[in-house]
């Protein structure tokens, strides 16, 4: 009998010890924390840039690989374009896969581009892929669907656009926004791809500019998306900052997504290290504000990020063009459009512009 008391006895007592160490979940907070807020470049062009033996240095001076001195800034996710079959490598699977195994080999999140197109998808281009063309409404939903499981099972994507600047629609004429109904039909069927192979992929849809984003996104009711992704470029999109707030704000609490700007740059001159023509040159394509000097550049992005970061649920940022500097050399008729738009100087040297990933 006094075994059996002695083993109640302890019984008890242990029971106590472990009440009294136990956290009270009335009386202590849960600490919930913050939503992972999305550093990121547009890195399409690194392996292109890599063919022509460039040498690139970083704020130190040192020389150092494109990809590593942007890990090193605290960029913490790569967005990567894919097209379908272009007509030379870049862009195409291949590449791209070896692209998104080294970011994630670096630690950074991976964000796809799909432009399901063999080519440049943008408000006024949407080309389908060429052995796409002549299909019934039928079999391209099935080829979009295909075609998508596809990326997702080999690429893993953290994030994946369905489409690039699709504002019009994609998969021309198929998939136009005249025909809303197809339109979303074949968005729906992207959708689905991702939501099938996995259950953590962030699906962006991505329009360019702020007028008329609202209407579009509301035109789209229904459809499964988790993020609203933008573009801003002030050359095309317009000049006023608060605009561009007040339309992220709206999209974000009436339609309750996710925001971010999906493309933006800003250069640091007006000058060209090329015998490309670059897309901007001059001032009058800029917000009067912000000089296109190297401080200037920075001064720009940290507004961005500052803007994003007010939206109820602003989820992040992504420069494009950081990677384009003049890779073909300063004579090059087919270099680059938009160096004087990129992370790194014409003497091929790292921007300040790179600190504000850091901040």
């Amino acid at each position: 009998m006094k075994k059996y008391f002695y083993r109640f006895y302890i019984l008890i007592i242990t029971l106590f010890a472990i009440g009294c160490n136990s956290s009270d979940d009335s009386s202590e907070p849960k600490i919930i924390g913050e939503p992972f807020f999305i550093k990121g470049v547009d890195a399409s062009s690194i392996p292109k840039v890599r063919t022509s033996g460039i040498v690139m240095l970083n704020v130190e001076e040192q020389p150092e690989d494109m990809l590593t001195t942007l890990k090193n800034a605290g960029i913490n996710t790569i967005r990567i374009r894919l097209w379908k079959n272009p007509i030379e490598e870049h862009s195409s699977f291949d590449e791209v896969k070896l692209l998104v195994n080294e970011v994630k080999s670096k630690g950074m999140k991976v964000w796809l581009t799909v432009h399901y197109s063999d080519t440049w998808a943008d408000p006024g281009h949407q080309t389908k892929p060429a052995n796409w063309e002549g299909l019934s409404f039928i079999a391209l939903q099935a080829e979009v669907y295909n075609y998508t499981s596809e990326i997702m099972t080999e690429l893993k994507p953290d994030y994946i656009q369905i489409g690039n600047e699709i504002n019009a629609g994609f998969l021309w004429p198929e998939g136009s926004n005249t025909n809303i109904s197809q339109f979303k039909t074949l968005l729906s069927k992207g959708v689905s791809a991702v939501r099938d192979n996995s259950s953590s992929c962030k699906v962006i849809i991505h329009y360019a500019g702020y007028n008329g984003a609202l209407s579009f996104y509301t035109s789209l009711s229904g459809l499964d998306y988790d993020m609203i992704g933008l573009s801003y470029y002030p050359i095309w999109h317009g000049k006023d900052l608060g605009v561009l707030q007040s339309t992220m704000n709206q999209l974000s609490t009436q339609l309750n997504k996710d925001v971010v700007i999906a493309e933006t740059a800003y250069p640091f001159t007006l000058e060209w290290n090329d015998h490309t023509n670059n897309i901007i040159g001059s001032e009058d394509q800029l917000l009067p504000q912000y000089t296109p000097t190297p401080v200037g550049q920075k001064e720009y992005l940290q507004r961005i990020n500052q803007i994003v970061k007010q939206v109820p649920r602003g989820i992040g940022f992504c420069y494009w063009g950081a990677e384009l500097v003049s890779f073909n050399g300063v004579t090059a008729t087919n270099g680059s459009a938009t160096e004087n738009l990129a992370f790194w100087d014409f003497d091929n040297k790292a921007l300040p512009v790179l600190d504000v990933y850091n901040n």
